[in-house]
């Protein structure tokens, strides 16, 4: 059921995070009346998602900052169709998204948070002020094994173009897909081993795949109904998933399964990344230095801060979730501006637009462990976009896309 928090008491229900010293009370929304003084530090779907929300919500009464340190915002859901020449990462330049947005940008990251001081520092060694602060900061991948083949989706067709020739030539009769623990989104392993499966009926190869994950079962987070199908597929394909798998990778050729020791061996093992939370001075963190976040978004313990994304503690790293948490996060400073709204407990619904090598798959699930679970295929034209955002999306597609959430 849908919980909401009513703008009339937002001094009171922002409490937790939002509380100033005594000699100095926060003010009720109705007596701002200058723009609140809002920073977004990151430019990934989170960051430019609260940037669109805030300018469609608040308007001018917020004056939003992007920080971010490139020149680009890169689309990357689509990468690892590249080395299969089915799809291929976009890229958008950040100064117009951010000129749309209403946001003046800096090319700076933030490094430190002073929270009592509501300033933010930069690596230029610029400080910042802000009345209201969104991090939107992503995590770091850092490579699984060096006996693998670890995926950095920047570089997918130079990383696996190899393989596709390899399997297309019969060289590669073997491959293992290893998701690592704690677990990134784990949507692209799948998409890799249908595709490749696909790849090697198309050129006549012989292939065997494994896919090994710390999942329960295949793609759990779109509830049963959906994990059976896509269970079904992978079997139809002859993959062969191997669950509550936490993999070590001794050797080239080699993996290691545990509990139980089981050995698997392959021609080539492709392993994806473990996620690690960019740690930022004067917030606090989790033992992997993911940022902790409430069911508002707002970082726990600090006042006025929001944050979204891969780098917060959140479970589930995926850019369509972190587009509904930076929604969450956006309803929350738009009512501390003023704006008569309701800030709404996020509640993710996951989306996923399965690529196969052959017809897409569409998966939703919903909240909970009774949510919706959806899977169904998709002709081209019927296909939703790997990543919608309800703010974001439409400038990147070009188009609106109503009664949907968010993909990745």
């Amino acid at each position: 059921m849908e919980r909401s928090l009513h703008v009339r008491s937002v001094a009171d229900t922002l409490k937790d995070n939002d509380r100033r010293p005594e000699d100095a009370p926060m003010p009720e929304p109705s007596q701002i009346k200058q723009p609140l003084k809002v920073i977004v530090a990151g430019a990934g779907v989170a960051g430019l998602e609260c940037a669109f929300a805030l300018h469609e919500l608040a308007g001018e009464r917020v004056a939003v900052t992007l920080i971010a340190p490139g020149q680009e915002f890169v689309y990357r859901p689509l990468a690892i169709g590249e080395p299969f020449s089915s799809s291929w990462a976009e890229r958008y330049p950040l100064g117009p998204l951010a000129e749309a947005a209403g946001a003046a940008l800096v090319r700076d990251s933030v490094v430190s948070v002073d929270p009592a001081r509501r300033v933010v520092r930069t690596s230029s060694g610029a400080e910042m002020a802000y009345d209201a602060l969104m991090l939107g900061l992503g995590a770091s991948l850092q490579p699984y094994s060096e006996h693998a083949t670890n995926i950095d989706d920047a570089h997918m067709d130079d990383l696996l173009h190899g393989l596709v020739q390899d399997i297309e030539g019969g060289y590669t009769q073997r491959l293992a897909i290893v998701i690592p623990g704690p677990m990134p989104w784990p949507f692209p392993a799948y998409e890799l081993a249908l595709m490749a499966s696909a790849r090697a009926w198309d050129t006549q190869t012989d292939l065997d795949v494994t896919l090994l994950t710390p999942e329960r079962a295949p793609l759990e987070v779109f509830g049963s109904a959906a994990s059976t199908a896509v269970a079904e597929l992978l079997a139809g394909r002859r993959i062969e998933v191997v669950t509550s798998a936490y993999c070590e990778i001794p050797r080239a050729g080699i993996v290691v399964v545990h509990p139980g020791g089981r050995t698997v061996t392959a021609d080539r093992v492709v392993a994806f990344p473990q996620l690690v939370g960019r740690e930022i001075g004067g917030l606090p963190s989790d033992g992997g230095g993911f940022i902790p976040v409430d069911a508002y978004a707002r970082v726990r313990d600090v006042e006025r801060v929001w944050a979204a994304g891969d780098g917060t503690d959140h479970p589930i790293k995926q850019g369509g979730v972190a587009a509904q948490l930076a929604d969450t996060a956006a309803q929350g400073i738009a009512a501390l501006a003023g704006v008569p709204i309701d800030v709404r407990v996020s509640e993710p619904i996951v989306e996923g637009v399965l690529m196969t090598g052959g017809t897409a798959r569409y998966l939703r699930g919903g909240p909970g462990a009774d949510g919706e679970s959806v899977f169904a295929e998709l002709t081209q034209n019927a296909a939703p976009p790997k990543i919608a955002a309800r703010y974001l999306g439409p400038h990147l597609s070009g188009r609106v896309r109503a009664g949907i959430g968010s993909v990745s």
